[in-house]
């Protein structure tokens, strides 16, 4: 545990390092103060610096049995708000994946804190990129490709991401295309199968309704 607790202080540091050159070039808008103040807090000098300071990534309970992300983003962390950066934390019990998605946004980068990960992404030109990571390890996932993380090991891992992006997004692959509502008809042909294995994709992908 105290390794895991070094790797995970390091990636910390190594990811805000990191994360600043991904700023330079991120698609965020620039801002013309040091930061964006919100209203309702009276402006910069009623702001303290718990404004500042997220206290999500305090400790974790391992998911039974499936992969579990907790953001870092604007929306969770609204002094990101034009700071171009934000984070994610990735947890993944023993034999689960994230699934193949993409940030169209912001390029993410990835570091090991705990456990391995197989990893990959697929480029424009249909070229498949893997690698397989373990503790210590960072691996650079290009802005808007699609790619995903792997445990296939009999242990958990953990993850840190960052982005360079105050809202980086998340489209995930199979939910978007087969839980949204596209035609059967158009799955079945792109996907050179029948009508009949499309809906069962569908039962399975199609999000449940909102509570109202």
């Amino acid at each position: 545990m105290a390794s895991v607790s070094w790797y995970y202080s390091l990636a910390m540091v190594a990811l805000a390092l990191a994360s600043a050159p991904m700023a330079a070039v991120a698609g965020d808008p620039d801002i013309l103060t040091d930061f964006v103040a919100p209203t309702m807090l009276g402006g910069p000098p009623n702001i303290t610096g718990d404004y500042f300071t997220f206290t999500g990534f305090r400790g974790y309970t391992m998911p039974v049995a499936a992969f579990a992300a907790t953001k870092a983003s604007a929306a969770e962390f609204p002094a990101l708000n034009g700071q171009s950066v934000s984070y994610a934390r990735l947890v993944f019990p023993p034999g689960t994946v994230n699934t193949p998605h993409t940030h169209p946004r912001a390029a993410e980068l990835l570091f090991v804190v705990d456990g391995a990960l197989s990893v990959g992404f697929i480029d424009t030109a249909g070229k498949l990129y893997t690698q397989d990571l373990t503790i210590g390890d960072m691996f650079v996932f290009p802005k808007g490709l699609v790619h995903y993380q792997n445990n296939k090991g009999a242990g958990p891992a953990v993850a840190l991401s960052a982005f360079g992006s105050a809202a980086p997004g998340t489209v995930s692959v199979p939910v978007t295309v087969f839980g949204t509502g596209v035609d059967d008809t158009v799955l079945a042909k792109s996907f050179k199968t029948d009508v009949p294995t499309v809906q069962k994709l569908k039962a399975a992908l199609t999000p449940p309704p909102k509570k109202p």
